[in-house]
């Protein structure tokens, strides 16, 4: 598995910057964890769900919903349930 570069962490954390700090939290806590172990699908995955909008995005992550759409992907579903379980 390849690790992933300094710029694209970097990018990846400027990516997950959210508007509200609840996600901001869930979000730095898991890339804290598992930052070094994420693959380019986790990557991908990652930057399609934080294209979700803020209240939405943390509806998921608190488990009030589920994914659903074009963010309702094996990858996502399991990314989610890693931040879940944090």
């Amino acid at each position: 598995m390849k690790k992933l570069s300094e710029l694209q962490r970097a990018r990846l954390r400027w990516r997950a910057r959210r508007g509200l700090l609840e996600n901001d939290m869930i979000i730095t806590r898991f890339l804290d964890r598992f930052e070094v172990e994420l693959t380019d699908a986790d990557v991908s995955s990652l930057t399609l769900l934080f294209e979700m909008d803020d209240n939405d995005l943390l509806d998921v992550l608190l488990g009030r919903t589920e994914p659903e759409g074009v963010y309702d992907t094996p990858d996502i579903c399991r990314l989610v349930s890693q931040m879940r379980e944090l």
